[in-house]
C-alpha cells in the first residue's frame, strides 16, 4: 500500500503519522490493513494524511484506486486452467483440505505456465498471484 511505502521512505511509524495527521490510530491501521479502503475515506482524512506525509492528495487516492482496480482485475479473466487451480486452492484454504500442499503446487505450476509458457499473464500479474496466494497473505 502506498502509505506503507511512504512511511518506510520517511522512517516514520503509523502511530507518528496518525498523531501528526490528527486522525485516530485505529483509522490509520484499518486503512493500512485494507479493512477500510482509502477511496472510501472522507476528503478530510485523505487531506490530513497527505499533508502529514508531504504529498499531494492525488498520490494517495490515485494509487489506492489503481491498486484496488488492478488487484480485482488480476483475479478475473485468467486462463481456464489457472482459474480452476486458483479456485481449487481458495476452496482448499477455506475447508482446511489435507491436500493443500498439492493444490499449492498445482497453482504454482499454473501461474508459471501462464506467465512463461503461454504469456497469458504478465510478470507483474504472476508476482501478484504468487505473493497473495502462495508466499504472502492468504485469500
Amino acid at each position: 500500500m502506498i502509505i506503507d511505502e511512504l512511511l518506510a521512505k520517511r522512517g516514520m511509524t503509523k502511530y507518528r503519522l496518525a498523531v501528526q495527521a490528527g486522525i485516530p490510530h485505529a483509522t490509520l491501521n484499518d486503512i493500512c490493513n485494507e479493512k477500510t479502503r482509502l477511496e472510501k475515506c472522507s476528503a478530510e482524512t485523505v487531506y490530513k494524511l497527505a499533508k502529514a506525509l508531504c504529498v499531494p492528495m492525488e498520490l494517495l487516492t490515485e494509487n489506492g484506486i489503481c491498486q484496488t482496480e488492478r488487484e480485482q482485475a488480476y483475479e478475473y479473466g485468467l486462463p481456464e486452467y489457472l482459474q480452476h487451480d486458483l479456485d481449487a486452492y481458495k476452496h482448499g484454504l477455506k475447508t482446511h483440505s489435507g491436500l493443500l500442499d498439492c493444490l499449492w503446487g498445482e497453482l504454482y505450476g499454473s501461474i508459471n505456465i501462464a506467465q512463461i509458457n503461454d504469456g497469458a499473464i504478465t510478470s507483474e500479474h504472476a508476482d501478484y498471484l504468487r505473493k497473495k496466494y502462495l508466499f504472502g497473505e492468504k485469500a
